[in-house]
Formats: structure tokens, sequence, C-alpha cells
């Protein structure tokens, strides 16, 4: 008798196991990751395949970011690959055949002045998106957009006088004469500078308007059609598989290049400008954490790294780690549309449990060690200060005569 009756329990045991494991996989999706061979969609998939997710990507590889027309090595074999681009109707519509939810990572960023550019892959391509799942009536049950930082310009300050403001674009006269900082459109004051909340945008320049369009019409296209829809503004993203060509990809890469070949790092005005930078792992659980949460359906949300550093400090802290004494140079250039101070505000993001881990000594170690690792690490600075230079994104400023 009892060994019928353990018998018993173990045969109800396997089969409240194979229930268990039955409604895992009724759980799982195919999922479209757009751009997922460039660097934050690679780091998305790794969190996706170990979930059981299946995936496919949507990318056309686009130079310089891309070397050649050929999938980096770290995309998993088991990927489905599709070579287009999103301002291709064919290619979307081969792209979400069979998709359960799309993770709409694919973008164009650069200082150059293509300007339509920017609009027709950031905010045309994914009007395409929307387009083909109501037209085609496709059964996709979730889509987190990529967005960036960028779209608050300035973001949010305070002045003494006249309380919190969201100042307009710098001058160009006022950054020719070397006057970096951020006054009061009122009184002409300077102001302090404060975190930023999703509550209000103000986009500078072409980038940060094309992600600004790209993510209203997610969000608004999404209610309409009933697609839960979930937009992340990002922080400057930091880690391993960021490209070396990619003009864009920020400082750390910059830095790192520069001070490994024994050059010292170029400061744009003076070096004081405060940003928070937040790793590429706490990016890709921001995505998956969304993904999964109905909380955060229909909502924006920033992901940044919850501590304001500056430029120099950030040059000096990779110095360190890299073993060179070498100070960072400030000759006066500057970028006209960017802003002089931005950080985010993550608390909305906190609120459904996420918090960045990866602290920004790590973010550096970590790249620092992958970008030693890669043949062709090497200094790509010069060529791109002169494309910028000759394009107009790179200006010069005067330096002011000594009284």
């Amino acid at each position: 008798m009892r060994r019928r009756i353990l018998l018993c329990i173990e045969t109800t045991r396997f089969f409240a196991s194979l229930r268990m494991t039955e409604r895992g996989k009724d759980n799982l999706m195919h999922i479209l990751v757009t751009g997922g061979a460039g660097f934050i969609g690679s780091h998305t998939i790794d969190l996706l395949l170990q979930k059981g997710h299946r995936v496919r990507v949507l990318d056309n590889l686009m130079p310089p970011v891309h070397r050649d027309q050929h999938l980096p090595a770290y995309i998993p074999r088991d990927v489905e690959f599709i070579h287009g681009d999103v301002r291709d109707h064919a290619a979307w519509e081969r792209a979400l055949e069979n998709i359960d939810a799309v993770f709409h990572l694919a973008a164009y960023q650069d200082y150059l002045t293509d300007l339509s550019k920017f609009f027709h892959i950031n905010t045309v391509g994914t009007a395409l998106l929307y387009e083909i799942i109501v037209t085609q009536k496709l059964p996709v049950k979730k889509i987190v957009v990529a967005s960036s930082q960028s779209v608050y310009g300035e973001g949010k300050y305070e002045c003494a006088e006249h309380g919190v403001q969201y100042p307009p674009l710098r001058a160009e006269e006022q950054l020719k004469r070397r006057e970096w900082d951020v006054r009061c459109p009122l009184c002409a004051r300077k102001m302090k500078m404060l975190i930023t909340d999703e509550a209000r945008v103000n986009p500078h320049n072409q980038y940060a308007m094309s992600k600004y369009t790209q993510e209203m019409l997610a969000l608004n296209f999404g209610k309409r059609y009933a697609i839960p829809t979930v937009a992340l503004r990002y922080s400057i993203t930091q880690g391993p598989r960021q490209s070396f060509r990619n003009a864009y990809s920020g400082i750390l890469r910059i830095f790192t290049t520069r001070l490994l070949f024994d050059r010292a790092p170029i400061a744009y005005e003076d070096g004081a400008q405060l940003r928070d930078y937040v790793s590429v792992h706490d990016v890709a659980r921001a995505n998956v954490l969304v993904f999964e949460d109905a909380r955060a359906n229909y909502k924006v949300y920033n992901v940044g790294g919850g501590r304001a550093v500056t430029v120099n400090d950030y040059a000096q802290l990779l110095a360190r780690i890299i073993g060179k004494n070498i100070a960072p140079q400030q000759p006066g250039h500057f970028r006209f549309g960017d802003t002089r101070h931005i950080v985010s505000d993550i608390s909305n993001l906190r609120a459904l449990g996420w918090e960045p881990r990866v602290a920004l000594e790590d973010i550096a170690r970590e790249y620092v060690e992958w970008a030693r690792a890669q043949p062709d690490v090497r200094d790509y600075y010069e060529q791109a200060e002169r494309e910028m230079l000759m394009s107009g994104t790179l200006r010069v400023s005067v330096k002011p005569p000594r009284n």
C-alpha cells in the first residue's frame, strides 16, 4: 500500500511539473529585435534567449557602426537573421511574420547634417511598423521602443528668481565666446541644473527631434490600436560591443581609444558638462522588465545611471584604469546643439523594481578590457573630428583676451 501511495505521489508531481512546464512554454514568444546586431540590441537578445524566447533580428548592418555586411560573431547561431532596412515595407513584412512582440531598437545616430535621414529611419521606419501591424491585423502583443535622453534638450533647471525653467538651445554667439553656462531665459542669471523627469521634452537637434516624434507616434498608435507599447529614454549607454567607428558612441569609446594610444582625451567646451552614464547590461534588463510588466504599457521611462559625472572626471577615471598619466585637453571646441548638462530622474522605472546595478568604474573597466582584446581597436577620433569640423557640427570658440 505504501509503495502504491508513493507511486501515486510521484505521478502527481510529474504531471504537475509537466503542467508548469507547458504553462512556461505558453509564455514564451517569438520576438523580433530591430537593430539586433548592434550594441543594445545584442545584449537584449542575450537576455531574451536566456529566458527561452525565440529571436529574429532585422538589421541592415549599416556602416560605419558595422565594418562589413557580416553578422557579428557575438550574435548566437540560433538567432534568425534578416538583412533589411526599417524604411523598406517588404523587409518589415518578412520580419513581422509569426512574431508575437517587437523590440524596436534600430536607429540612425550621428552628428552629421543629413537631416532628413534621421526622420526617414527613426520616425517613418516606426510608422511603417505600426502601419503593417494594423493593416494586416498582425497579433503583436507588445512593442518596446528605444528613445533617448536627448529629447530633453537642456532639461530642467532652476533660477533663483524665476524658479523652474526649461531653457532653449544656447546661442552660437555665446558658445563662441566660451560662455558655457546655461542662463535663465527671463533674467540671464546662471541657473542650477535639476535632474530631469519624463514630464516635459525640449529636443534641440535632429537626432533628438526624430526620437521624440518616434516615441510620440508609437505611444499614440499603440493606444489607438490597442497594441501595448513602452518607450524608454536611455541615458548615455556604454559597455562592450560599442562600435569604435561610430562618432556618436560617446566618451567612453573615444577617450579609451585615445588613451590606449597615448593621446590625450579631447573634452568639448571646458569638460565640466554633467552627464549620467548607464551600463548596457542595465539597459537590457530595463528593456526586458518593461516588456514583461503590464504596468509599463503606454508609458515612457528614463533609463539612467543615477549619478552625475563631469566629462573631465570620466577622463581621469579612464586614465587611472588604463594606467596612463595623461590629462584631458579642452581646446574650446563645441558641438552646436549639444546640451550643457543633463541627468535623468529614474524614479519611475525604480518604482517597477529596476535599479542600475553596474557602477561607473565597473562600466569603464569592462569596456577597457573588451577594447584591448579587439583586433580593430585604434584611435578614430582625428578622422571624426575632421568630418565634424567640415560639416559644421563641431565648431571652434574664440579664446577671450586676458584683462
